[in-house]
């Protein structure tokens, strides 16, 4: 065939600044509402306290940081019995039976409206996730008049007869924390696992089906696999803010033996330990850039297999 003539380049020319300006009002916004305060969270933890009224002093020269009483900080979290060891535990058992939780109740949710649901699929995420839209704080407080002593949730479960007295659930149970935190996060789990599991052709699943694997073998060995990304997605999405969660806990439980790692920070910083909250935001950042590192190389991985 002949050779076409090279036209020059099409359309209009742009100067190589011209589109990575387009992150300018993004970045700007990034370092003035997040990189800005968080350096002072940082020159907060490791700067200074007044002698007398134990108040914080930041110090925003990095050569001049004191580093000791984070260094403290840190010993008695590894310190047996001590109340941060004892709302790290906490925190990590809820997140992580709550995370079990919310991925058991909405993969279901979200194969079902993928697959089953047809023309129907935006009523059912619509009704599901209607409830959610009302304000966090009126759920929580419509869950204490559930559980109280004379609630449905006891006069139900009295009526069948599987209690004979009611069950105090606000008393400080760990139950219904993670309960708590469950019903508040699992629709940010459903959604990206309906977006993965939409995503997957009907084809391959029929493919599957065609060589000879059954309903439980297509799902063990074609669905789950591809919707890996999804359930990480969905885990990585509902889990970091249960670590900062301190609104539930207070709510449904506050006592000393459910306490969150953000229950310690909240009660820090509105009392003068406000150098101690500061010191915990950086340990539980430090904690949290584990599954977040983590969830960023599993993508990066799919997507080198994926343009492979």
């Amino acid at each position: 065939m002949p050779e076409v003539a090279d036209s020059g380049p099409r359309g209009a020319w742009f100067p190589g600044w011209f589109w990575p300006s387009f992150a300018g009002p993004a970045a700007i916004w990034l370092i003035l509402l997040f990189v800005v305060p968080f350096y002072v969270i940082v020159a907060i933890a490791f700067g200074d306290l007044d002698p007398i009224f134990l108040t914080p002093t930041p110090v925003y020269d990095p050569l001049k940081w004191d580093f000791v009483p984070f260094r403290d900080l840190v010993s008695q979290i590894f310190s047996s019995g001590s109340i941060y060891q004892n709302a790290f535990v906490h925190t990590l058992v809820f997140v992580a039976v709550a995370s079990l939780l919310c991925l058991l109740i909405g993969y279901p949710v979200a194969y079902f409206i993928a697959r089953y649901a047809g023309r129907y699929r935006t009523l059912f995420l619509v009704l599901f996730i209607a409830p959610f839209w009302i304000s966090y704080m009126m759920r929580m407080l419509a869950w204490i008049n559930l559980l109280q002593p004379s609630g449905y949730v006891n006069r139900i479960l009295a009526a069948i007869g599987l209690i004979d007295e009611p069950i105090a659930w606000l008393s400080g149970k760990p139950l219904t924390v993670i309960l708590g935190l469950t019903y508040g996060y699992v629709p940010y789990m459903i959604l990206p696992l309906f977006a993965t599991l939409d995503r997957i052709p009907a084809s391959t699943i029929e493919a599957g089906r065609d060589l000879g694997a059954g309903a439980i073998e297509s799902f063990r060995r074609i669905t789950l696999p591809l919707s890996r990304q999804g359930i990480l997605a969905g885990l990585v999405i509902v889990a970091l803010p249960m670590f900062g969660d301190y609104f539930t806990t207070t709510l449904l439980a506050g006592t000393r033996n459910t306490a969150m790692i953000g229950n310690l920070i909240q009660t820090s910083i509105q009392s003068s330990l406000v150098q101690t909250g500061a010191s915990l935001v950086l340990i539980l950042l430090g904690l949290l850039i584990v599954p977040m590192l983590y969830y960023l190389r599993a993508t990066q991985r799919a997507q080198e297999l994926l343009g492979a």
